[in-house]
């Protein structure tokens, strides 16, 4: 039995630690335990955070071995290594799945009715793996997917339409990576297609116009890495979406990574697709219409999913 009021946080960095913050703030939850391999850490940003509290509403928060997430509701994995020099992507995704190996036979042996939600990168790939490694329903094994790159892009087209950017509807899909794309035959700013709304908000001359945006999107995350490091901002407030939509069962419909199951001729592999995110995981994927063109981006964007999985399997054996 989980309680809805509680949530787990594994791995203190600087996105689990973000995510902890932005937790605490954001009232859902009454207890929150932070579990990190520096346990150390994980006390200490415990503390940090207990003492925000007086500003606050009321809560439990503190640091904890695995077992402390016993009865948690929805956990949250940022754990894991960084890229180093020399290191290759393969080499990278066969640390982290190692380090999620132990992390996920850890969570489940305490608590097997949780929702997890990866945050660790690359996200579809280790969504993918702690569905394996979990033997969940594929509903309760989330990965924040292309929710982040989607708003980044709904950011920069309200920035040039000046519009306010919540009013912008648009979906990025697949891979939250170099393959993933934006659907802009749907793209539309308060019900208006956008096709449309470019020439009546004479900002720029046509749609086409927008498009060189998706690569400021694409590429943002290494112009923030390295202007100061990592990002984690924003990936809170994506985990938070997500994570508020489970808890009060709001059914909003969000591109997380989840296991597509036949859906747009895709079969076997997490990605990012719209999914409607309820009390009970990601509990519906939706088949949005697509052009001819996007079919084939996210068809390519599986395929390279498919091969970096048999690669990492293979390298695994």
């Amino acid at each position: 039995m989980t309680d809805i009021k509680k949530i787990g946080i594994v791995g203190c960095g600087f996105v689990g630690s973000t995510i902890a913050y932005t937790m605490m703030e954001s009232g859902l939850f009454s207890e929150m335990v932070l579990i990190d391999i520096n346990e150390e850490k994980a006390r200490g940003e415990a503390m940090d955070l207990n003492h925000c509290l007086p500003f606050l509403s009321p809560m439990q928060i503190y640091q904890d071995s695995y077992e402390g997430l016993e009865g948690a509701a929805v956990v949250v994995i940022a754990a894991g290594a960084n890229q180093k020099p020399g290191e290759t992507r393969t080499d990278l995704l066969h640390k982290n799945v190692s380090i999620f190996r132990d992390i996920i036979g850890n969570i489940t042996r305490v608590n097997s009715e949780c929702i997890l939600l990866v945050v660790t990168n690359p996200v579809d790939v280790l969504t993918y793996y702690t569905l394996k490694m979990s033997g969940f329903p594929k509903e309760r094994v989330i990965g924040s997917g292309t929710v982040l790159d989607s708003a980044r892009l709904k950011h920069l087209i309200g920035e040039r339409l000046e519009v306010d950017s919540r009013n912008v509807h648009t979906f990025i899909l697949g891979e939250h990576g170099d393959s993933e794309f934006p659907v802009w035959s749907s793209a539309n700013v308060s019900g208006i297609d956008m096709a449309d709304y470019c020439p009546i908000c004479e900002k720029c001359g046509d749609i086409c116009e927008l498009y060189g945006i998706f690569d400021f999107v694409r590429d943002s995350a290494y112009e923030i890495i390295e202007a100061k490091g990592a990002t984690y901002y924003a990936i809170a407030q994506a985990a938070k979406r997500i994570i508020t939509s489970i808890v009060r069962d709001e059914k909003t419909i969000l591109p997380v990574s989840t296991l597509v199951s036949g859906h747009y001729g895709v079969d076997g592999i997490c990605l990012g697709v719209p999914s409607v995110v309820g009390r009970g995981g990601a509990e519906h994927v939706l088949d949005i219409p697509l052009n001819e063109d996007e079919s084939k981006m996210l068809s390519d964007s599986a395929e390279k999913m498919k091969e970096l999985i048999a690669e990492l399997d293979g390298a695994m054996v």
